[in-house]
């Protein structure tokens, strides 16, 4: 049976090769992205890979007023929700963050509240009906901070922990929540970055994203040599860690 598919974030790269694995699938997807002109590229793209049905809504999930109605259109235009993917973020700049909060801010605002916001109305909404499937891009940048990138890996470890306490609390009703923790992806907002041997490509996430989906994973590290790799990094004591140029 197909899903019913609310994407959040669409445009983004990572989503438009999930969103392409789905209407494979011949799900049915409904996709929300402030960018107009690239949602409306991926609404046909998504159209002619095969996907049910395919809706779009253009809006900036930064407005908190809007989540009510932005969960209430999709659900009205999918008959349901089966699936809801949190899939925009916001890399900032580190440097700017320092020296500024209202950048802080907008980092965290980003990558961590307006997704605590749609989360818990979502959890709400399949707590009630018994059963759905999250699923949120979080990052292994959450998982230690570091020099370079620590206010976007605030951001983003406070959304695994949100995940994980959301998991632990809807796992009773019939409710799975799947955190996903990309390294580095060569995607537009990491394009000013030298990335190294260790960046996957965006269709290489959307495949665990989709395999984590389909095969019931609590927490997805993507590419799989991640997990390694962080293991090893929060391992390292404290006193040895704060000398390092991470």
């Amino acid at each position: 049976m197909p899903r019913k598919v609310l994407m959040l974030g669409a445009a983004s790269a990572i989503a438009q090769e999930t969103a392409r694995l789905l209407a494979a699938d011949g799900d049915r997807l409904f996709l929300v992205d402030r960018n107009e002109a690239g949602l409306d590229v991926v609404a046909r793209d998504l159209k002619l890979r095969g996907a049910e049905r395919v809706d779009s809504l253009v809006a900036d999930l930064n407005d908190f007023d809007s989540h009510d109605a932005v969960l209430e259109r999709a659900a009205a235009s999918l008959s349901g929700l089966d699936v809801v993917i949190v899939a925009y973020g916001l890399l900032g700049d580190q440097t700017e963050a320092e020296a500024d909060y209202a950048h802080a801010d907008l980092i965290i605002r980003t990558n961590f509240l307006s997704a605590a916001s749609l989360l818990t109305r979502v959890a709400n909404l399949f707590q009630a009906a018994g059963s759905g499937t999250i699923v949120a891009i979080s990052s292994v940048a959450g998982d230690r901070g570091r020099q370079s990138n620590y206010v976007y890996g605030a951001a983003k470890g406070a959304l695994s922990l949100f995940l994980q306490g959301m998991r632990n609390r809807l796992h009773e009703h019939g409710v799975r929540v799947v955190t996903v923790k990309p390294g580095f992806v060569d995607t537009p907002m990491t394009a000013h970055l030298e990335l190294g041997l260790l960046c996957a490509k965006p269709e290489t996430v959307a495949r665990g994203i989709h395999r984590a989906l389909d095969r019931g994973a609590d927490v997805a590290y993507l590419p799989w040599f991640w997990w390694p790799i962080i293991t090893v990094i929060r391992l390292i004591p404290e006193a040895i860690f704060k000398r390092l140029k991470l």
